[in-house]
C-alpha cells in the first residue's frame, strides 16, 4: 500500500473528515441546515488550526477566528459554546478518525506481518493527510481540561493497543520474537510522531511520506522479526514497492516537485 492507494482507500475527503465532525457534535450545534453546517464547520475548524500552529491555541482569540474565518463572534459561537469546547472537537476528530482507519485497514490484512505493515502505513498516512490535527493534538495536549486529557490518554494507549496487540499474535504464532509488545508499540508512535512533528526536516532531505513509511516498517521488523520468518513474495512486493517510491522521489527532485 502506497500514500496514493491509501488515499483511495481510506476515503478521508475534508468533506467526508467534516461531516463525520458534524456527526458527533450535533445536539451542541444550534444551526439546522446540515449542507451549511458542514462548509462552516470545514472553514471553522481550517481556521482555528491556521492560527493554533502559528501562535498558540491559548493565544488565540475568538477575534482571530472572527477575522480569519469573516464570521461574526456570534455566529462562531452557534457551532460551539466556548474556545475549550472548539479544542475538543478539533482532539476528538483527530482521535477518533485515527482510531477507526487503524482498526479497519490491518483488519483486512490475513498474517500478522502484513497487519504490523499495514497499521504503521495507516498510522503514518494518516498523521500526513491530518497534520494538521495531529500537530495541534500534540502541542495542546498540555493545556487540556482534565476530563479531555484523559480522553486524550485513553486514545494514545487503544492507539499502542493496535499495534501491540498486532505483535502479541504475532509472536503466538511463532512470526515475532519474544520482546515487549508494549515497548515495541509505544517504539513506533514515537517514530511516527518524528514525522508530523518534524516535518520541515523530512522535507529538507527530500524524504517522501512512502519512504519514511518503508523505514518505519523496516526498522521495527528488524526488532521483532524472526529471522526465519522471511516471506519471498511479500519481500519481493516490499523491494517492488521501494523502487517504484525511489522513483517517484527520483522523478520529484528532477523535476523540483519535491
Amino acid at each position: 500500500m502506497t500514500f496514493s492507494d491509501f488515499q483511495e482507500l481510506a476515503s478521508l475527503s475534508r468533506q467526508e473528515i467534516y461531516q463525520e465532525t458534524y456527526a458527533r457534535n450535533r445536539e451542541t450545534i444550534r444551526i439546522k441546515k446540515e449542507k451549511t453546517i458542514v462548509k462552516n464547520l470545514a472553514h471553522i475548524l481550517d481556521a482555528a488550526l491556521r492560527i493554533s500552529n502559528l501562535k498558540g491555541f491559548q493565544a488565540m482569540s475568538m477575534r482571530d477566528l472572527s477575522r480569519e474565518t469573516g464570521m461574526s463572534t456570534g455566529s462562531l459561537y452557534a457551532y460551539f459554546s466556548s474556545k475549550e469546547e472548539l479544542a475538543e472537537i478539533l482532539q476528538s476528530t483527530g482521535r477518533a478518525i485515527t482510531l477507526r482507519l487503524l482498526r479497519e485497514l490491518p483488519g483486512e490484512e490475513s498474517t500478522p506481518r502484513a497487519k504490523l505493515r499495514a497499521a504503521i502505513r495507516t498510522h503514518v498516512y494518516l498523521s500526513e493527510v491530518m497534520r494538521p490535527w495531529f500537530y495541534f493534538s500534540y502541542m495542546e495536549a498540555r493545556n487540556l481540561s482534565k476530563e479531555e486529557r484523559k480522553r486524550a490518554i485513553s486514545s494514545e494507549l487503544e492507539t499502542e493497543k493496535v499495534f501491540s496487540d498486532i505483535i502479541t499474535l504475532g509472536q503466538e504464532e511463532g512470526v515475532f520474537v519474544g520482546r515487549d509488545s508494549q515497548l515495541a508499540a509505544g517504539m513506533i508512535k514515537a517514530m511516527v510522531q518524528d514525522w508530523y512533528l518534524k516535518r520541515w526536516k523530512y522535507a529538507r532531505r527530500n524524504v517522501s511520506v512512502d519512504r519514511f513509511a518503508g523505514f518505519v516498517i523496516d526498522a521495527v521488523e528488524a526488532i521483532c522479526l524472526k529471522n526465519n520468518q522471511v516471506d519471498p513474495k511479500m519481500e519481493e512486493e516490499h523491494e517492488h514497492e521501494l523502487h517504484r517510491q525511489s522513483d517517484t522521489h527520483e522523478n520529484g527532485r528532477r523535476t523540483g516537485c519535491l
